[in-house]
């Protein structure tokens, strides 16, 4: 793609729906590690996220693009060094390719200016030294595994002491999540984990690391405005906006207008943009395509918003509802639990956008929640009755 040119805002749907590698078939045999190497560098990095009612989020955006699969790859992946954990976007899985692209992160974290970190070294000076040194005599090992790990404070963001110093070293690069087991991390000296090509790489400064992490969010975005670059690994605008200008000025981005948007777009100058889609996918609340509400208003006019810290009576759809990708268009969502107990995925609430084919969108809607529940182990799929699209979800199931 090369010039300046308008996109309509569906070329712009297109765009990005290739571009997060959900355009193309799963795989027709058993997907292996390389697919879901492939899968991770098309979204540039995985969210984490513990909530399991369903299955954990980053399983599910695998399942997104690869199908039917088995989870422990990613895990393999881990261990195997194909990827590491890190402050992408929140806790992230990334490739391991890319962890030269963090450490101007790792450097400024190591500065030590964050409020808790200056309190907790205020409190107990040289405990985060000693955790430093346990670790690197006892690695890998948890929290739990401390001399003296501390008490909980508060039950979501209360850590404790021990958990505070590993996740302060963990930030500046000291110390790297070996492996995870039943989700707990496992930490250890960042030598021990992250291969030497990568930790010894030669240094990026700053502005070329953050040039490097924005091209980066162009490719696996498809096209995006300023704003939707820098979000994609949180980037401040004062340091993300240089970094647009001198893609541009490279030719590595290509600036763009987009129907409907009302500032201007970049696309990756590798980009293509597919005369049509042919997918059926749901989307997990934490998936790479859900991240940006905004952008979703914008590309499909689809308002969203994670309802699970919503209280039970506010809520409008539901706990943890996806949304469902037909061809081009968001045109349902749904509210998914899976009830490993009973064998059954179910579907408390399923609801259709407007002016959608209620009988195509409950079909194709159908064949996706079976595939999903083979995957789980489930047996079953039963829908409730919350939701314009329910009764004709279950004729269609």
């Amino acid at each position: 793609m090369s010039g300046r040119r308008r996109l309509t805002n569906a070329q712009a749907r297109r765009a990005v729906i290739a571009a997060q590698g959900l355009a193309s078939s799963r795989p027709t045999g058993t997907p292996n590690l390389g697919h879901v190497r492939r899968a991770v560098g098309a979204v540039g990095l995985l969210q984490i996220d513990s909530v399991n009612v369903v299955e954990r989020s980053h399983h599910l955006t695998l399942f997104s693009r690869l199908g039917v699969y088995d989870p422990q790859l990613l895990w393999q992946g881990v261990e195997r060094r194909r990827f590491f954990e890190y402050w992408g976007r929140m806790a992230s899985i990334c490739p391991i390719e890319d962890f030269p692209l963090y450490r101007h992160r790792m450097d400024r974290y190591a500065l030590g200016n964050g409020q808790w970190i200056r309190s907790l070294n205020a409190r107990a000076p040289g405990y985060v030294e000693s955790v430093y040194r346990q670790v690197a005599e006892r690695g890998p090992l948890t929290v739990a595994d401390l001399n003296e790990p501390g008490e909980r404070s508060g039950p979501w963001w209360g850590w404790a002491d021990g958990k505070l110093a590993l996740e302060h070293l963990f930030a500046a690069g000291r110390v790297a999540v070996a492996y995870r087991r039943n989700f707990t991390r496992y930490y250890d000296v960042v030598e021990r984990v992250i291969p030497r090509e990568y930790l010894e790489a030669p240094a990026l400064e700053p502005g070329e690391a953050r040039k490097r992490l924005i091209l980066h969010a162009a490719r696996a975005l498809g096209v995006g405005t300023a704003r939707d670059l820098m979000d994609y690994n949180w980037i401040r605008g004062a340091e993300g906006r240089p970094a647009i200008s001198a893609l541009v000025g490279e030719g590595a981005l290509v600036e763009v207008g987009v129907q409907g948007w009302s500032k201007p777009a970049y696309v990756y100058a590798g980009a293509t943009i597919p005369r049509s889609i042919r997918t059926r996918v749901l989307l997990n609340p934490f998936d790479t395509y859900m991240w940006n509400r905004e952008r979703l208003e914008r590309l499909h006019d689809f308002h969203y918003r994670v309802e699970i810290y919503v209280p039970q009576p506010q809520r409008i759809f539901g706990y943890y509802v996806f949304a469902f990708l037909l061809g081009d268009d968001l045109v349902a969502r749904v509210d998914l639990k899976a009830d490993r107990q009973a064998g059954t995925l179910r579907v408390p609430g399923a609801f259709l956008e407007d002016g959608r084919d209620a009988v195509h969108v409950a079909r194709e809607l159908a064949i996706e929640l079976n595939t999903m529940a083979s995957w789980l182990g489930l047996d079953d799929v039963a829908v409730g009755r919350k939701g314009d699209l329910s009764g004709v979800l279950r004729r269609a199931l």
